[in-house]
Formats: structure tokens, C-alpha cells, sequence
């Protein structure tokens, strides 16, 4: 009865599946970091850095579930599948070490507003593709706008930062909203 009632569309059956799945591909990657803490002494994490990253990881994955349940276009799909991987890879690496300087810089705020302008703009493409090809679109100038504010305020010179380290960290993330873009435009 189960397999019947997933296949008839019930809301309550494609979540529980889409869950797990998020769940599943979550803990196969976090056995990556567990397989390094166990075969090196080089790499230490705790609780808080398997939990954090775990939450990150299934809300990522269970956020691309959700997105990409009925669409049937491979590159929709991709596009989706870039744009969380950006937004997941540029909220993790500011967590986990910081952008500019350290993490605990509070210039590294500046990226949180970034997110929020790759989440809104899909909210108001309500993920139509040529609205989020949009939403990439402004989400990578909103990225551009961090290198122009990071180097207009001397943030080069914080302890851990120069001029080549922002613009190269900043073209890797602004490249994954511009390849996301021009995927939703091409779906």
C-alpha cells in the first residue's frame, strides 16, 4: 500500500522520501571527514563541526529534493544543484574559516547578505527559470559588490587576507551564481 499511495502523489509520501534521501547522502558524506579524523591526526573535528555540517549538508540536499520533485528538466536540475552548492560551499567557508580574514571577522557578515539576495530572488521567481536566471544573475553582482566593498575598505590588509586570495575566493562563488544563471536561462 505504501509504494501506491507514493505513487499517487501524496504529499506526506514525497517528503518522507525526499527526507530520507537528504538523510542517506548526508551521513555518506560525513563519513568522508570521520574516515580523515580516524586516518590522520591532521584533521580534528568535534561534535559541534559534525552537527553543524550535517545540518548544512541535509538542509541542502533536502532543499534540492523539494525544488526539483516534479521537474523533469536535467538542466533545471543542474541549475538548482549549483545554486544550493554555491550558497551551502559560501555559507560554510565563512563559518568555518572566513572569506576575508577569520571567521570571527565581522566583515564575513557581508556574505549572509548575499544568501539572502540568492533566496529572495527565487522567492520572487516563485522558481520559474527566467526568473531565477534573474535572481543568479543579481545574487552574482551581490557577490561582485563584496570585492568592491572589501577592497574600498582596506580589508586586504586583515591578518589572512590580500588583494588575489579576495578576488579569487569571491570569482569562485560569483562564477557558481553566473554558471547557475545561465543554466536556468538555457532551461
Amino acid at each position: 500500500k505504501e509504494g501506491k499511495t507514493m505513487k499517487s502523489g501524496n504529499t506526506n509520501g514525497i517528503l518522507q522520501n525526499s527526507v530520507a534521501r537528504a538523510a542517506l547522502a548526508t551521513a555518506a558524506i560525513l563519513l568522508i571527514p570521520l574516515a580523515a579524523m580516524l586516518l590522520t591526526d591532521d584533521f580534528n573535528w568535534g561534535l559541534f563541526d559534525f552537527v553543524v555540517t550535517g545540518a548544512l549538508l541535509f538542509a541542502a540536499g533536502l532543499t534540492y529534493q523539494l525544488f526539483t520533485k516534479r521537474s523533469g528538466n536535467t538542466i533545471y536540475r543542474a541549475a538548482v544543484a549549483i545554486a544550493i552548492a554555491t550558497a551551502a560551499f559560501l555559507f560554510f567557508a565563512n563559518l568555518a574559516v572566513g572569506i576575508i580574514g577569520s571567521e570571527d571577522e565581522l566583515a564575513n557578515v557581508m556574505y549572509l547578505g548575499v544568501i539572502a539576495v540568492a533566496i529572495l530572488g527565487t522567492v520572487l521567481a516563485r522558481f520559474q527559470p527566467r526568473g531565477m536566471a534573474r535572481a543568479m544573475f543579481a545574487t552574482a553582482l551581490a557577490q561582485a559588490a563584496t570585492i568592491a566593498i572589501a577592497l574600498v575598505f582596506g580589508m586586504q590588509h586583515y591578518p589572512g587576507s590580500s588583494v588575489i586570495e579576495i578576488f579569487a575566493v569571491n570569482g569562485f562563488f560569483l562564477m557558481g551564481w553566473v554558471v547557475a544563471g545561465l543554466l536556468f536561462r538555457w532551461a
